[in-house]
C-alpha cells in the first residue's frame, strides 16, 4: 500500500477528478515539502481551484489518492467570499464561526495581519484589501502547516497586492509553514516561488522559475509574456543586489 513521502506534507498519486461528466482534473502526482512555496498557473478552467478543493478534503477525488501527514493543519483563503451585506456581522464575530476560539488567538491573527484595528468593523464596511486580511487571519488561526491561497489578491489594486503578498512571505517565516498558491500574476510567480506548477487539467511541466520558463510547455502557454516576467524578475533582484551591496560598503 502506498504511504506519503517521510519529507512531504501533502501528497498526491494518480489524482484525477470528473465533475458533471467532464474531465476537470487527470493523473496529478504531487507533493509539497515543508516551507516550500509552490505557484500554481494555468488558463481558466485548467483545474487549479479543483485541485486545492481535493487537498482541503472538500471534493472527493475519482480516482486516485490524496496523503496528508497525520493531524495535519491547512489553512485556506478562498478566491472570493459573499457575505449578505445586509447582515450585522463585526470582524471578531467573523472569525469566531464556525469554531470558537479565544480573544486571545484572534487577536494574535489580526495582529500578525496588520488589521488589529478593524475587530470591531462591520464585514460589510471592509475595502477588498481589508477583506482578503480578515480571509488570511481566518485562515491562520490554527497555525496551518501549509497555507492554500486560491487568487487570493484578485480584483486588489496594485499597492495592496503587492502589500499582501509580502505579508504571505512574512507569514511562511513566522509560522514556518507552507504555502501553496494559485495566480495569474506572473512576475509574483517568478519573485516569490521556489517552484512553479504549469497546470492544464494536467501537469504540463513544472519547476524553479528560472528552469520552467524555458520549457516549451510554458512557452506555448505564456510565450513571451513569461519570458518577460522572468527578466523583470530578474532585473529587480540585480537592482536590489546592487543597493544592498552599496548600503553593506
Amino acid at each position: 500500500m502506498s504511504t506519503l513521502t517521510v519529507t512531504s506534507l501533502i501528497e498526491t498519486k494518480g489524482l484525477s477528478l470528473r465533475l458533471n461528466g467532464e474531465i476537470v482534473l487527470r493523473d496529478i502526482d504531487f507533493r509539497i515539502k515543508s516551507g516550500e512555496i509552490i505557484t500554481i498557473v494555468g488558463p481558466n478552467g485548467a483545474g487549479k481551484s479543483s485541485l486545492l478543493r481535493v487537498l482541503i478534503g472538500a471534493v472527493t477525488p475519482t480516482t486516485g489518492k490524496v496523503y496528508r501527514k497525520p493531524r495535519l493543519r491547512l489553512g485556506y483563503v478562498p478566491q472570493k467570499l459573499e457575505i449578505d451585506q445586509t447582515l450585522p456581522l463585526t470582524v471578531l464575530r467573523f472569525l469566531k464561526l464556525p469554531v470558537w476560539q479565544r480573544r486571545s488567538v484572534l487577536d494574535e491573527a489580526l495582529i500578525s495581519t496588520d488589521i488589529a484595528g478593524l475587530a470591531d468593523r462591520q464585514m460589510s464596511e471592509l475595502s477588498g484589501g481589508q477583506f482578503q486580511r480578515v480571509l488570511l487571519a481566518r485562515a491562520i488561526l490554527e497555525k496551518p502547516q501549509i497555507l492554500l491561497l486560491d487568487e487570493a489578491a484578485q480584483g486588489l489594486d496594485q499597492n495592496s497586492e503587492v502589500a499582501f503578498y509580502k505579508k504571505i512571505e512574512e507569514l511562511r517565516r513566522d509560522l514556518q509553514c507552507a504555502v501553496l498558491m494559485v495566480s495569474h500574476d506572473l512576475r509574483v510567480v517568478m519573485s516569490a516561488s521556489d517552484r512553479v506548477i504549469c497546470l492544464n487539467k494536467h501537469i504540463c511541466c513544472e519547476g524553479s522559475p528560472e528552469v520552467i520558463s524555458s520549457n516549451i510547455e510554458w512557452q506555448k502557454m505564456f510565450g513571451t509574456i513569461g519570458s518577460g516576467a522572468l527578466a523583470l524578475y530578474r532585473h529587480d533582484h540585480s537592482k536590489n543586489n546592487k543597493q544592498a551591496l552599496t548600503s553593506v560598503q
